[in-house]
């Protein structure tokens, strides 16, 4: 039986083909030519002696044979990415690159204190940050775009979680129904009935916090009157401040200062989204990585610790320091 001597570059190709899903967004990714990508993807086929791409329509999907390749090739990546960890390790320095995906609130309550941490510790390390929403920077981490996501799961979320991908957990962040428009004294159990008649903003369909807000509403025995869609949630914010939305916010949407608007107990009862961190299978132990959580775990601790210390705005029926942002 002949051996096979698969070039990994090649191997490399056909797992971004796998995740990405189209040549073009391989090429675009990698800064190749579509064809430079199908030609080097047909020498492929050609050492493993199988067809490895079926055409669908104007697009190409993967063979089961290929699927098969694409499995081993993670496998051989997760080891040679454990290699990296290993020599990471060896160094007395840490050096090298970071490159960190956030959603919007904690890039900006979060992520400039981790940075000052980390700059402070490990001068030589150099950080790249991008803010991407949690639906793209999970696939972002899977094609080896970025090396640590900081994520978000909303209470009962569904959403699969890749088996190539491990999470940490950085802390519980409360998430509040907020509208100015209520009266001051109403009682929570009132507020479902004016929240029923009020327009809503929410972040798109598709995403996991909009799944969670129309539950949550739906439960509570209304259809929401969703008239704002944003997925900046400091629009939700200033919706919410003029009065022209009900909202759903999360602590983070203050930046570690007094809330802008008095927080009421929650109709629906306490609710929190835990904050994660997300790393490849295989990566966790780099000293980058490390780092990296060790600052954010940090940068959590700080920014809670701040808004704890803050005084609450006063109001018939709060419940006090927990009523407010943490």
């Amino acid at each position: 039986m002949a051996g096979f001597n698969f070039d990994l570059h090649r191997l490399r190709l056909l797992r971004e083909l796998k995740h990405r899903g189209t040549l073009a967004a391989v090429a675009s990714a990698l800064s190749y030519s579509p064809s430079s990508v199908s030609q080097q993807l047909s020498l492929l086929e050609s050492e493993v002696g199988v067809p490895l791409l079926e055409p669908v329509g104007r697009r190409v999907r993967l063979t089961p044979q290929a699927e098969i390749l694409v499995a081993h090739t993670e496998a051989v990546l997760e080891r040679l990415e454990q290699a990296e960890v290993d020599i990471a390790a060896s160094l007395r320095e840490l050096t090298g690159t970071l490159r960190i995906a956030s959603f919007q609130t904690a890039a900006l309550a979060l992520v400039p204190t981790a940075l000052t941490l980390l700059r402070d510790a490990h001068p030589r390390l150099r950080i790249q940050v991008t803010q991407m929403e949690r639906e793209g920077a999970l696939s972002a981490l899977l094609v080896r775009d970025v090396d640590l996501v900081i994520d978000v799961e909303y209470p009962g979320d569904p959403s699969p979680r890749p088996a190539e991908l491990e999470q940490e957990v950085l802390g519980q962040e409360a998430l509040h129904v907020v509208d100015p428009g209520v009266a001051k004294a109403t009682k929570p159990q009132e507020m479902l009935r004016i929240l029923a008649d009020r327009p809503w903003v929410m972040e798109p369909e598709g995403t996991a916090a909009r799944s969670w807000a129309m539950t949550l509403c739906r439960g509570a025995g209304f259809e929401p009157d969703v008239r704002y869609e944003s997925a900046d949630l400091l629009l939700h914010l200033r919706l919410a401040e003029q009065g022209h939305a009900a909202a759903l916010l999360p602590d983070l949407v203050w930046l570690g200062r007094r809330p802008t608007i008095p927080l009421r107990p929650d109709p629906f009862g306490p609710r929190t989204r835990t904050l994660v961190t997300a790393v490849r299978r295989g990566s966790s132990q780099h000293p980058a990585i490390q780092a990296g959580r060790r600052a954010l775990l940090r940068a959590v601790d700080k920014h809670f610790s701040r808004a704890a210390d803050d005084t609450p705005p006063s109001f018939p029926g709060a419940e006090g320091p927990a009523a407010v942002e943490n």
